[in-house]
């Protein structure tokens, strides 16, 4: 029988950074890494393999990062944990003992109950390698291609598949538009123009109801009537928590049916704690469930379960979701909340927005203009979330906004936030997009 005193169970960025974060505050525990995947994919890079990045093998997780940080690593399934004897057993027979467990199973592609999904080159997006190769392989033998979903998995898999291809590329939203559960109505438009200008179909709102062919999709039924040709389809829409073996040993589940943690995620198990898309979680703003499933936040969680196994040192406070994404050439991304969230969860809002050059005079190389949409409480004036648009530069401008949210700045705050600035990297100062959609927020205040 094996020992360990920490064992994490899955690979990904939940377990790689909980490994990690451990190996860092606990530099005497040995730790123990188990996953059943002999190679580990970049989950955020799945849609590229299908365009740029041109395949799975060039989006793969070194793990070089586990030697260096003297981790030990197991490949192999787990298959069950005894929680009184504090061990885990695997499906190659394997028995390791642990003082602490982390689980970060990730999680698995939702699929929904439609005629004939099961039909052959109807694919979902799983971390698999060889999986992944089958889908690209069908996918540059194919000429329709139909997409169930126009999220952030949707819009990205359209994009990337339609690139370097003569293909015919559709999307099936059933919502009014296209990144409807993210962004405001403007942003969701101006994304589906960049989408169709590429030459991408969209039907919204619009369902599948059924796949059609022999053994082999040909079509997509609509709600609507119409068919689409379809000689593969791809299911965006997206994941559930990976909670069966949680369920197997008796772990409670949360409201969003994943593996219910406290703040510092612990599990019902005093021994046993849970990080990443496993894991349930929980809405910053107001406790509510979050069914958000980022790579970002499986990280973030893991650095919190990781610094917490054998001491409280860190406290989750709840889902800030950050959404980024790149359509075409333009940037499109959400930190906390959209304004029609925000009006949702019963804030009363007021907006504020700037757009300018990214960098400063205008001409200088790499200008591309980023627009910058900020939404406050009225009232107490504290931040709620912000958009952005335009220029990649915006993502990193995102996490800025993403800490002010966590921070609970108010908009006098954000206005007068120290920024720096530089001709070859940022907007101007005096035009900068933050501060200056801050500004228009605290006009729009007194007026209203």
């Amino acid at each position: 029988m094996r020992k360990a005193d920490v064992v994490v169970i899955g690979g990904s960025a939940a377990g790689l950074t909980a490994a990690i974060t451990c190996r860092r505050h606990y530099p005497q525990k040995s730790v123990l890494m188990i996953r059943k995947e002999e190679q580990v994919l970049i989950p955020c890079g799945i849609p590229y393999i299908f365009g740029t990045v041109a395949g799975p093998q060039k989006d793969i997780m070194s793990d070089a990062a586990l030697e260096k940080n003297s981790i030990g690593l197991l490949i192999d399934e787990v298959s069950d944990i005894d929680p009184q004897g504090r061990v885990v057993i695997t499906s190659g027979g394997e028995k390791v003992t642990y003082e602490k467990l982390i689980m970060a199973m990730g999680s698995d592609p939702m699929v929904l109950p439609i005629p004939g999904v099961d039909k052959k080159n109807v694919f979902t997006a799983k971390k698999e390698v060889t999986y992944l190769q089958k889908m690209l392989d069908t996918l540059d033998q194919s000429a329709n291609l139909v997409i169930v979903g126009g999220g952030f998995i949707g819009v990205e898999f359209a994009d990337e598949c339609n690139k370097n291809r003569d293909i015919n590329v559709s999307i099936v939203e059933m919502l009014p538009h296209c990144l409807m559960l993210a962004f405001d109505d403007e942003l969701c438009t101006a994304a589906e123009e960049v989408v169709k200008t590429a030459g991408i179909n969209i039907f919204a709102p619009e369902k599948v109801v059924a796949f059609e062919g022999d053994g082999k999709v040909s079509s997509a039924r609509l709600e609507s009537g119409k068919e689409l040709p379809a000689d593969m389809a791809i299911l965006g829409i997206g994941a559930v928590a990976s909670t069966t073996l949680a369920k197997k040993i008796g772990l409670e589940l949360g409201p969003a049916r994943g593996i219910k943690v406290n703040r510092y995620m612990r599990t019902s198990d005093d021994n046993i704690f849970a990080c990443g898309d496993c894991a349930d979680k929980w809405s910053f703003f107001d406790g509510s469930p979050s069914n958000i499933k980022l790579a970002s936040i499986a990280a973030q969680e893991a650095r919190i379960a990781g610094a917490n196994l054998f001491g409280a040192r860190r406290m989750n406070k709840g889902v800030v979701t950050v959404f980024s994404t790149v359509v075409g050439d333009k940037a499109f991304g959400l930190a906390g909340l959209s304004t029609l969230e925000a009006i949702k969860k019963g804030y009363n809002v007021v907006v504020g927005e700037a757009e300018a050059p990214n960098r400063h005079p205008g001409g200088m190389g790499g200008m591309a203009l980023l627009k910058v949409k900020l939404v406050f409480e009225i009232g107490t004036g504290v931040i709620l979330g912000g958009q952005i648009m335009g220029a990649k530069s915006g993502g990193e401008l995102l996490n800025a906004i993403s800490a002010c949210i966590q921070q609970g700045m108010s908009v006098d705050d954000v206005a007068a936030f120290p920024v720096g600035t530089h001709p070859a990297l940022t907007a101007s100062p005096i035009a900068y997009q933050l501060t200056n959609a801050a500004e228009m927020a605290i006009k729009a205040m007194k007026s209203a």
